[in-house]
């Protein structure tokens, strides 16, 4: 699985489970941090913790294992490593103040079947 097919995978999960505003940021021409950033907004730092579990049961049922991960435990900003791909997921207020997609703003957001 590629780096867009894994981000895209991540994307529906996130959908799936309600995360909302659910974007995927190309930083392929950009930066050598990942490949793409999966950002999405979660309702509450309960819904932060159970998003990303799904993530990572999803993924392991694939043989595809975080690499790190971080904020859990706050819930306010989650951040899950994939190598290629980073998943930040967010409380509204703390993605709002952050607002990861205006810090790369020349980079373009892919769509889900691009």
């Amino acid at each position: 699985m590629n780096s867009l097919e894994l981000s895209n995978l991540i994307k529906q999960t996130l959908e799936d489970r309600h995360g909302n505003d659910v974007d995927i940021v190309d930083l392929t021409e950009k930066s050598t941090i990942a490949d793409y950033f999966v950002i999405a907004t979660a309702r509450n730092s309960a819904h932060v913790r159970a998003l990303c579990d799904e993530i990572e049961e999803k993924l392991e049922a694939l043989d595809i294992y975080v690499t790190r991960k971080e904020g859990l435990r706050d819930g306010r900003w989650a951040v899950l490593d994939y190598d290629n791909v980073l998943v930040h997921v967010f409380n509204s207020d703390t993605r709002d103040f952050f607002c990861l997609e205006k810090l790369w703003k020349d980079s373009k957001i892919k769509a889900e079947n691009e």
